[in-house]
């Protein structure tokens, strides 16, 4: 018998996804595996991933892993490399978003006395609805089922169904969705979930029911007894796939399935499994309140996807009170209205109108022209994984794909996808895309993203190994299969084709003529496919940057994947945490070859992307745009900032910038000169029709500082609009601003205004603004940077002198648009 000491390297501890991936590790090998937990003296088959999480093992636990059997030496090779370099790799949940630090109540809230209960903020954002409760599924009436001859039989179909339900629920998701269900099915086909159940029904004469629920609760127990937050909440996977499972069985049990949301609710639960969220209507949700759940909760993950905000830290037995009336969860400020009156519904009513606002205007900023500031057109597009994310991605104004990453589809399954299946995913894109190009890179598989069902080999190095067009000629079919799919898709919209990893010629040279073959076996079987597929390469290999003169003679773009590129070119494994700070795509060398792949391809006539992660880089666009990049291409959310910071730039200027980089003699003088280089924000003027608003629906002065301020963050002015808000009542606490003649002039000058503004709401009514000058209807707001040079004491008197003029005022007040009120206090004052 042979080991292997270590340290567990996992943050997370050995929760679900790393677990599965040293199963994966541990199950090619005949040899038997045992993996020990030395700190609580733990032990588990590393074959099944269900067993490894049992162990409880937390971050830097001492561990070790027996091998025994006639490939234990192999097996010791390659899993010891393996636990070295790639194993921190597979913690790839996300550790849970910053504890939300609840901001102070706004004074515009405060002074209406709202009914409150303070919550703890798990997802931000505010929602309206009534308030429902989701009652525990009682498992107990399942245990009511004798045990029988056929438990085991009925156990196995009932494996399978569920596993097919979770197969075919699948088909339909994407991010984080996917990857929690994908979880979910993991931990039912692994041999102990099932094994242990077999195990209770054999052994200790327990109906079906009970032998479900026993195993549920052993591995619950062992869960919560875990000192990691994550492993304890991951109870709640546990009990959804074990209700699921009793539901299957017991269909005639279950509850009614779906909670059906008939108006806008806010839900109350004690938790929440991820499979009860999916059958939710996020249109009629608005907002969540656990009791038990916790910061990396996969529900929470979900809810936060779908921009549902969640609060805990109230019981819900002390919302009982509560139930079936109208309240407001505020996620920003982490508290519960209950009983709102009228003047809080419409506090709440001018944030919602603030945010549908912030909301339209990023729809705005996306459709924006990629251009810079001397109008150069920029390609600037999105990396995708699946059909699902492609609308998303032109929501965010990608104005292509530059990265369609097709290997998803083979991935978490047991058998290739066939061609239809491909068809059906590469066409929904391409019809999401509305003729926009869509570049599909041929499947990356291999390597480092084991197929379990194409019986490759375990390799010590896998990233340099037997991955993507290196393994076509062997799975030729499969590939073909691929091909067929893509040219058939293509007849629906504007489909580009990409081949990853290539370094030789003849590799492309291949490429090409079973591209022929295919298109000519569908010409022959009559089937509609494109004619006309340009063909691109991913420059990853740096062999390739040397003979980019003859690939252009073959291929019609380029798109650099700067990931992999920097690895090879510095051979540094960039998930070895021993080199990885060696890992910086921010030096001369890698520049320069940047330069001499985008210089010799414009020589020929054909383009350059990039679509690693540098791309969505705002820091390194001016640097990258400099070097002559044609197309950018990130994920989706990255793009409306890339296009913002792009329409800053000069062209030449950051040409300028990068040939200056290419001559540093190092990292560090490169970023010095990015820093000096960055573009100071154009200076905006006081007065901007964005800042005037004309009948507003305001009927309080708090709903004007309110709005006035919201709309301030939303047109980019002020990061902070409540603390400005707070500078506002702070002197409006001194001395009334209302000046008479129905006109208020509340004013600061502030350290939370990023550019001065004057704001102006017009009202629909008079209001109430708490002075003896009487009611008001034109709110006229100062807000001046403290760090400016303008006195707002000055602007303040410039204004109130003007309107001691009654002609002014009478063409004031007769101003009917904000463009008629900016004309006119263009023409009358002077700053």
């Amino acid at each position: 018998m042979l080991s292997i000491e270590f340290c567990c390297p996992l943050p997370n501890g050995l929760h679900a996804r790393p677990a599965w991936a040293l199963k994966e590790q541990c199950s090619a090998w005949r040899s038997d595996i045992r993996f020990i937990n030395k700190r609580l003296n733990t032990h588990a088959d590393a074959k099944s991933s269900l067993a490894l999480i049992s162990t409880g093992t937390l971050f830097n636990d001492s561990c070790v892993l027996e091998i025994s059997g006639s490939d234990e030496e192999q097996a010791r090779r390659v899993l010891e490399h393996y636990l070295t370099v790639a194993f921190i790799d597979s913690d790839s949940i996300p550790s849970g978003d910053a504890p939300h630090i609840a901001h102070p109540l706004p004074r515009s809230l405060v002074r209406l006395n709202p009914q409150l209960r303070q919550a703890i903020t798990l997802a931000s954002g505010i929602g309206t609805g009534t308030l429902r409760r989701l009652q525990s599924d009682n498992l107990e009436r399942y245990r009511q089922n004798p045990a029988s001859a056929e438990d085991i039989t009925r156990l196995e179909h009932s494996l399978a169904t569920l596993a097919e339900q979770l197969n075919q629920r699948l088909r339909g998701l994407d991010g984080e969705s996917k990857t929690i269900i994908s979880a979910h099915l993991s931990l039912i086909q692994d041999d102990e979930f099932g094994g242990n159940i077999r195990r209770l029904i054999a052994e200790e004469r327990l109906s079906l029911a009970n032998a479900i629920i026993r195993n549920m609760e052993q591995i619950c127990d062992k869960l919560s007894l875990s000192a990691s937050d994550y492993l304890r909440e991951r109870v709640s996977d546990i009990r959804d796939i074990s209700e699921q499972l009793l539901s299957i069985t017991w269909p005639e049990l279950s509850q009614t399935t779906t909670f059906a949301l008939e108006t806008p609710t806010i839900l109350a639960a004690e938790d929440l499994t991820p499979s009860q969220f999916l059958s939710l209507d996020t249109r009629k949700l608005q907002g969540l309140i656990l009791e038990k759940t916790g910061r990396t909760s996969h529900t929470l993950i979900l809810a936060r996807a779908a921009s549902v905000p969640v609060m805990s830290g109230l019981s819900v037995a002390s919302l009982t009170a509560d139930i079936g009336k109208e309240v407001i969860l505020d996620g920003v400020c982490s508290v519960l209205v209950v009983e709102p009156d009228e003047a809080v519904s419409h506090y709440y009513s001018v944030a919602q109108r603030l945010a549908d606002k912030r909301h339209q205007q990023q729809i705005k900023h996306a459709g924006f022209p990629a251009v810079t500031r001397d109008n150069v057109p920029v390609a600037i597009a999105a990396n995708i994984g699946s059909a699902l994310e492609a609308p998303g991605a032109f929501a965010n104004g990608a104005q292509g794909v530059g990265l369609f990453r097709t290997e998803m589809l083979y991935m978490d399954r047991d058998a290739a996808p066939d061609e239809q299946e491909q068809f059906e995913a590469y066409q929904q894109v391409l019809l999401s895309a509305e003729g926009k190009p869509v570049i599909f890179r041929t499947m990356d598989i291999g390597g480092d993203k084991q197929i379990p069902w194409l019986n490759i080999p375990q390799e010590e190095n896998p990233f340099l190994g037997y991955r993507a067009v290196r393994i076509y000629p062997e799975f030729v079919e499969l590939f073909r299969t691929q091909l067929r799919a893509i040219l058939r898709a293509g007849a629906s919209g504007n489909a580009l084709l990409m081949i990853p990893m290539v370094h030789s010629l003849d590799q492309i040279l291949w490429v090409k003529q079973e591209l022929r073959n295919v298109q000519e076996a569908l010409k022959a079987q009559g089937l509609r496919h494109t004619s006309h597929l340009p063909l691109g390469i991913m420059v990853e290999v740096p062999s390739v940057c040397f003979i980019i003169d003859h690939f252009c003679d073959e291929v019609d773009f380029f798109s650099i994947g700067s990931n992999d590129m920097t690895q090879y070119l510095y051979a540094v494994d960039r998930n070895n945490p021993r080199v990885s700070p060696l890992y910086n795509p921010i030096t001369p060398s890698f520049l320069r070859m940047v330069r001499q792949i985008v210089t010799a391809a414009h020589r020929h006539g054909k383009w350059v992307g990039i679509c690693g992660e540098l791309a969505g880089e705002c820091r390194y666009l001016p640097l990258l745009l400099g070097l002559g990049i044609d197309e950018f291409s990130m994920s989706g959310p990255r793009i409306p900032p890339v296009k913002t910071q792009l329409r800053q730039l000069e062209s030449l200027a950051c040409q300028a910038l990068a040939d200056n980089a290419c001559e540093c003699r190092s990292a560090e003088e490169i970023e010095e000169l990015l820093t000096e280089f960055t573009p100071q924000e154009p200076a905006r003027p006081l007065l901007a029709l964005e800042n005037i608003v004309v009948n507003e629906p305001l009927t309080s002065k708090e709903q004007v500082l309110q709005f006035l301020c919201g709309n301030l963050a939303i047109q980019g002015r002020t990061d902070n609009p409540l603390e400005l808000e707070e500078d506002l009542w702070q002197r409006e606490e001194i001395v009334t601003t209302a000046v008479g003649f129905g006109v208020a002039i509340p004013h600061t000058k502030s350290a939370w205004i990023r550019h001065s503004s004057i704001s102006i709401a017009r009202l629909e009514k008079p209001i109430d603004w708490e002075s003896d000058m009487g009611e008001v209807e034109l709110v006229i707001m100062l807000t001046l940077g403290a760090q400016e040079g303008i006195n707002h004491v000055k602007v303040f008197s410039q204004l109130a002198r003007k309107l001691v003029n009654k002609a002014f005022r009478a063409s004031l007040f007769a101003a009917n648009s904000p463009q008629q009120i900016l004309d006119l206090l263009n023409a009358e004052l002077s700053f």
